[in-house]
């Protein structure tokens, strides 16, 4: 599969599960939540680099504050900090717009083959965003991280969305942007595309 085609592709007689990442999979989201994670940790004294954000890509918003908080000796609630965070992010939503190539994929597979989502965020941030570019409808299940103890790269979040369509996981296809993501899918034992290339990872 090359990067030229992978978005026009009929997934429909290899797979019977499609499961897509929605932070900078399905919305080109990621660099207005760096934006929110850049301002919101440096009120807190917290140092956060664009390279350690992307690194970091499908990890909960609470663990990250804990490691970086540990990482750099600054004492955070991280539940108040993760509360500030994402209500910056949502106050950009307005501007998220979608990844056009995998909305294409999404919306050429409604009511052909079982599609969820299965991102690291927060439920309310998910479907904010689905919301925001018009495809909620595309997507009866939807896991994120208060649905997992263990979340990316363990494939929890990955294995529960197979659970949840009723399908094996094996026969899943994962849409991931992510080194985090793509290793869960791998763990999960699930075929996965690398959005960013195109490029087919098998399990």
């Amino acid at each position: 599969m090359t990067n030229t085609q992978w978005w026009t592709a009929d997934f429909t007689g290899r797979y019977t599960g499609l499961i897509f990442d929605c932070d900078g999979t399905l919305t080109d989201s990621m660099p207005l939540h760096y934006i929110a994670w850049r301002n919101t940790m440096a009120r807190y004294g917290i140092r956060f680099s664009q390279e350690r954000f992307y690194q970091m890509g499908g990890m909960p918003t609470e663990k990250i504050i804990a490691t970086l908080s540990q990482e750099q000796g600054v004492s955070v609630d991280p539940v108040a900090a993760s509360r500030a965070k994402e209500t910056a992010f949502e106050s950009k939503l307005h501007q998220v717009k979608s990844k056009p190539d995998v909305v294409t994929v999404a919306k050429n597979h409604v009511g052909r083959v079982k599609m969820a989502v299965a991102s690291g965020s927060d439920r309310a941030g998910v479907e904010l965003q689905l919301q925001a570019i018009g495809v909620v409808d595309y997507f009866p299940v939807v896991v994120t991280s208060e649905d997992t103890t263990r979340h990316k790269p363990e494939p929890d979040v990955f294995l529960l969305a197979a659970a949840r369509m009723n399908v094996p996981a094996n026969s899943c296809l994962v849409f991931e942007d992510s080194p985090l993501g793509m290793d869960a899918a791998q763990r999960a034992g699930m075929d996965c595309i690398d959005v960013r290339f195109g490029r087919l990872h098998t399990a």
